[in-house]
């Protein structure tokens, strides 16, 4: 294909390679019987590992360079991109062995379960490394599709089927709005590069007669992004969708496609951190509409988390403010020119969060089982006596979602609150810890339940897969790894970012 080189396929291939996976389950699954459909959780696993090989090759090749475009343009394949590969490939993994066990036990063991999740990926991965207005909404659309489906793949119960109902429409009307948004733009700059709508908008924003068109096309972006990252007042979808979706799902919803949405949202206002673009020039209008939408996401989060007995809707409303959170290192990252120690700060924060988030979604998903369906906050009630190990794991991922050191989630806030007091946010800092402190309470709740209450009569010891146990095992070394030794994954997010660890912070984190 003319335009179409060498360096394209390479850029391509860890997206080619999960494609290919995802029809090989597709094929493959009709000819397994139903006894044997675990082997499609090891086929997807599989592709993730070809895919995780390719990436590696880029990573490679980024030696040499900051950033390769691909696909004749339309992708640029930086160490950020690489760096939410990765992010996806782990979060997809841990939970594809969250799931096999679980859906055996629902009776849904089906290929395209699998399937699906591998073509969500496919489109996380366009988001992340899409240059082009028209390739970040095509993965958009890919993974939200596959997500919808995913999330009332319990055919059978009704919450499933009500949770895809709700989140297909919502998600469907935001989809609409930020597809207007992006049409506005091309049709102000005739143009669906990112760089080159950069460019020109920086021309319009000298004339005024552009500005109230230039308000519109922003607000309906902004609002699109918000809403696939379930900040607030954008958040509606996402408790009903959790509650009702696969609970190894909801766990997978959780970090890959939330890390999916900020790449895509970081990609398209400040560009990359190597090739600034985007809606960067537009800074003064959205860096406002941020403060404000982040500490609306932090306190509507935060209150709503407190009466929750779901234990799904709980975590739900968690994420909701750990987006708020996440909100506060983007106003750091921007707050006059890009400051890369508030995007660092997003990025720590979705590694760290990949883990703790996914196991504790872990243990809810083990306890799926006979006709408990153990996602209410009681059937923790005396889980230390049933599953010492899983309950000792949860208190982990409870308290390091708090930001308890010497826990991963400790760092996330770090770097959060270091990046607003360095550029002189110290009301919004101090707003954040404040709410860090409420967060605790909701979370000890969960801890109350497993450790000082009594189990239901007749509760018998809490039986866990070996995939289940890989899963908890993972996520939990992985939490207190990163707590005690945060080092290396400092290191490899400076990477990402192109900068040098600051004297102070690798003095703290040795």
């Amino acid at each position: 294909m003319p335009g179409f080189s060498a360096t394209d396929y390479v850029m391509a291939l860890p997206i080619t390679l999960l494609t290919l996976f995802a029809l090989g389950i597709l094929l493959i699954d009709l000819m397994l019987p139903k006894e044997q459909k675990w082997a499609n959780a090891i086929t997807a696993l599989i592709g993730l590992g070809f895919s995780a090989k390719a990436v590696y090759n880029i990573q490679h090749w980024l030696g040499r360079a900051p950033a390769y475009p691909g696909m004749m343009g339309t992708m640029l394949v930086d160490r950020f991109a690489v760096y939410f590969f990765y992010l996806f490939l782990a979060g997809t993994a841990i939970a594809i062995l969250m799931s096999v066990r679980y859906l055996e036990t629902e009776d849904e063991h089906h290929g395209e379960y699998y399937a699906l999740m591998l073509l969500s990926v496919v489109g996380m991965m366009c988001m992340a490394a899409g240059y082009d207005i028209v390739l970040i909404f095509i993965g958009l659309e890919l993974m939200a599709i596959s997500t919808y489906v995913l999330v009332g793949f319990l055919r059978r119960d009704r919450r499933s089927n009500e949770a895809a109902l709700k989140y297909l429409l919502l998600g469907a009307f935001s989809s609409g709005i930020f597809a207007y948004g992006l049409s506005l733009f091309y049709g102000l700059t005739g143009s669906t590069n990112l760089g080159v709508i950069s460019n020109r908008l920086f021309d319009l924003m000298q004339r005024t007669e552009y500005k109230p068109l230039l308000v519109v096309a922003l607000l309906t972006t902004i609002t699109g992004l918000f809403f696939k990252i379930a900040a607030v007042p954008f958040h509606q979808w996402a408790p009903d969708a959790y509650e009702g979706a696969p609970t190894s799902i909801t766990g997978f919803m959780s970090v890959a496609v939330k890390a999916a949405g900020w790449a895509m949202l970081l990609r398209i206002l400040i560009g990359s951190p190597f090739h600034l673009g985007g809606l960067v020039y537009l800074r003064p209008l959205w860096f406002p509409v941020v403060i404000f939408v982040s500490i609306a996401t932090m306190t509507g989060a935060n209150f709503a988390a407190l009466t929750q007995t779901n234990t799904k809707r709980l975590l739900a409303y968690s994420s909701i403010a750990h987006v708020g959170y996440m909100l506060l290192g983007l106003v750091a990252g921007t707050a006059t020119e890009l400051n890369p120690d508030g995007i660092k700060g997003i990025l720590i924060y979705l590694l760290v969060y990949t883990f703790m988030n996914l196991g504790a979604f872990g243990v809810i998903t083990s306890l799926r089982h006979k006709k408990v369906i153990g996602d209410e906050l009681d059937d923790l009630n005396g889980l230390y006596s049933r599953a010492p190990v899983e309950a000792v794991l949860m208190l982990v991922f409870m308290l390091s979602l708090a930001g308890i050191p010497p826990l991963a989630g400790f760092w996330g806030k770090y770097f959060i609150f270091l990046s607003l007091i360095s550029t002189g946010h110290y009301a919004l800092a101090s707003l954040g810890v404040l709410y860090s402190v409420f967060g605790l309470y909701y979370y000890l709740k969960i801890a109350n339940a497993m450790f000082m209450r009594q189990p239901e009569k007749g509760e018998e010891k809490l039986p866990v897969s070996y995939a289940m146990r890989a899963a908890l095992g993972l996520t939990g070394f992985a939490t207190l790894f990163i707590g005690i030794l945060p080092d290396s994954f400092i290191r490899m997010v400076n990477w990402a970012l192109g900068i040098v660890q600051n004297p102070s912070v690798a003095r703290l984190v040795r």
